[in-house]
């Protein structure tokens, strides 16, 4: 009598079967593409990592104690009171790369506040250290999980903070604990949250190496897709971890290499809306929301649902729109058909991460988002913003009769600064105008720059305050020479048409997109702006292409007989449609753009 194989997940195992020769062979191609790709980090960087987070499990436990004296505690409790340093996300997964952050996790007793931890931490961090040591240290007490970004000897360190309803923290302690959660804030469970996922995910696995081989090649696919942006409404890092973990509980015995192609196959088959789920759904006595969907209506419209197996589990997909799921299910079938020819030995492992061809050949038409402020400091926020609104732009234009088949965020945005003399050329560079754009800093991307404010507000993260003068009016950047520095981010949106559509009316969205953003409490019109622009493929700006990506060229246009009075006299003039004119002064002349604030019609030549 055969041995009953052991159950990993929900269900019983697809197939135990060992992998071949072939497979293993695949699978030490697929590690030295990964390694070609610069998706390993080298072994010095790794124990600098290691060496980071010891010393700041010293620095809280010390951080833990000067608390409890500073508060007069009994030297018993202070001394027993502990203090614990806990990560999560791709390092805590294993997963991590060259110039990764570390979500990192700091837990301390009761008697430690978050306020404590904003005020004491990083004086004691700072004594506790070499000089110059903190290269860079941003505080933001105000998100909705308190963050604290740090930048310590060459690490990047993303640091938050809870407070668990007991009196000593041991060294030993496991957060995947459920009675820790009792007594908690939501703020301190949304904190732990992250660290008690990752660990479900590992003790869910049944090779946590395979595991790790076939996540990052998923990682490295997804972000190459351009499908890696969970505030845009794609899958995040812990949605591709889960979906990663899933089939791997299905193939337990297999590697890396086969995990990937399953993963594929079974992903692109997979009957949405039926939830991706690592184990069952926990529903504890403990007064905590759980994803429920015969409970909770909105559970229930979630279109690709991915639920986080620590309680109280939740979708980590419930961004997702039809229009990024479609884009997705693109991806992932374009995917399956590599996969396919790499085992046929058709194809080789660099043609799966082959780069997105968003700008280059996916759409013909874009909106262009542009924020814009006054100050750096102020666009930080500003278009983290605006970024956190876009994904109810995407809804909006579903929802409307626009003859849109769909359209697809691009996963980052594009920082600009610019350099201006006049108002009218703030206004055109706030109408996304390049002409005026600072020659000596280059245009970044939203994930290059990485700034822990602007991240922040993109995931709607509480109320982070826009900074102001002394005086308490929005400070501007004018030299002596009177000329304004300018800030802009651009996100940009691909447009499809559904078929022979000859028409479009997108004015409602937009207007609403715009209104939402500027109804913000802290939005201030001297300061910021919002323009949405559309631009056609062959027009879109060159830092937006890579060296070596060939930019989209104009058609060429063909004779075609002038309309007859009927059909002229149906066009509608620009300003009817409720299109916005921006003006560009290029050799002394002046052009007019047409830009898609409303219609775009094929008729009219607009498009």
């Amino acid at each position: 009598m055969s041995e009953k194989q052991p159950q990993w997940g929900l269900t019983q195992p697809i197939s135990t079967t060992e992998p071949t020769k072939q497979e293993l062979a695949l699978n030490e191609a697929l590690l030295a593409e990964l390694k070609s790709q610069n998706n390993f980090e080298a072994p010095e960087e790794t124990k600098k990592r290691t060496s980071v987070i010891g010393h700041l499990k010293k620095v809280t436990q010390a951080f833990v104690r000067h608390v409890g004296q500073h508060k007069g505690l009994n030297r018993n409790v202070v001394d027993s009171a502990g203090g614990n340093v806990f990560t999560f996300g791709s390092y805590r997964l294993g997963v991590y790369g060259p110039g990764s952050d570390i979500d990192t996790l700091i837990v301390a007793p009761k008697h430690v506040t978050r306020e404590d931890f904003f005020e004491h931490f990083p004086v004691l961090l700072e004594r506790m250290s070499p000089s110059g040591a903190i290269e860079k240290l941003t505080p933001v007490p105000d998100a909705h999980v308190p963050i604290m970004k740090l930048e310590y000897t060459g690490v990047d360190i993303d640091l938050i903070f809870a407070r668990l309803a007991v009196s000593t923290i041991p060294p030993d302690l496991k957060l995947t604990e459920n009675n820790l959660l009792r007594g908690l804030s939501e703020t301190d469970i949304m904190s732990i949250n992250g660290t008690r996922v990752t660990d479900e995910i590992l003790q869910l696995i049944p090779q946590p190496k395979t595991f790790r081989h076939a996540l990052r090649a998923i990682k490295l696919w997804a972000q190459r897709r351009a499908v890696y942006a969970n505030v845009l409404g794609f899958p995040g890092g812990v949605a591709w971890a889960m979906m990663v973990a899933r089939i791997c509980q299905l193939y337990p015995k297999a590697c890396g290499s086969i995990i990937v192609l399953r993963f594929f196959h079974l992903i692109a088959d997979w009957p949405w809306p039926r939830p991706i789920l690592l184990k069952p759904i926990e529903d504890l006595p403990l007064n905590h929301r759980i994803w429920n969907p015969q409970v909770y209506p909105s559970d229930g419209r979630h279109l690709m649902p991915i639920i986080t197996p620590a309680y109280p589990s939740m979708c980590a997909t419930h961004n997702i729109s039809r229009s990024t799921k479609k884009v997705i299910m693109r991806e992932i079938n374009r995917a399956k058909d590599v996969a396919q020819d790499i085992f046929a030995g058709k194809r080789g492992w660099k043609d799966l991460f082959e780069k997105h061809t968003f700008f280059t050949h996916e759409y013909k038409y874009y909106l262009n988002i542009n924020a814009a402020s006054r100050t750096k400091e102020a666009q930080q926020i500003w278009s983290g913003l605006v970024q956190s609104k876009v994904r109810k732009l995407i809804l909006a234009i579903e929802s409307s009769d626009a003859g849109i088949a769909f359209v697809q965020p691009f996963t980052k945005g594009f920082d600009r600064v610019h350099r201006c003399k006049t108002d009218e050329e703030i206004e055109m560079v706030k109408q996304g105008i390049l002409d005026f754009q600072a020659s000596d800093v280059q245009t970044e991307t939203t994930d290059q720059a990485s700034d822990i404010k602007q991240s922040m507000a993109a995931e709607g993260e509480g109320d982070i305050h826009m900074p102001t003068a002394e005086n308490g009016k929005p400070a501007h950047e004018t030299d002596q020479q009177g000329i304004s520095t300018i800030y802009t981010t651009t996100f940009y949106v691909g447009i499809e048409l559904e078929k022979d559509r000859k028409s479009l009316d997108i004015s409602m969205p937009v207007n609403d997109f715009k209104w939402q953003c500027t109804e913000w409490p802290q939005y201030n019109a001297n300061l910021n702006s919002i323009r949405i622009v559309h631009t056609r493929n062959y027009d879109l700006p060159d830092d937006v292409f890579e060296a070596g990506e060939a930019k989209p060229s104009r058609a060429k246009k063909t004779k075609q007989a002038k309309p007859n009075e009927t059909s002229a006299a149906k066009k509608r003039t620009q300003r009817e449609a409720g299109l916005e004119v921006r003006e560009s002064i290029l050799s002394s002349n002046l052009l007019l753009y047409c830009n898609c604030k409303g219609v775009i019609s094929r008729s009219s030549g607009l498009i």
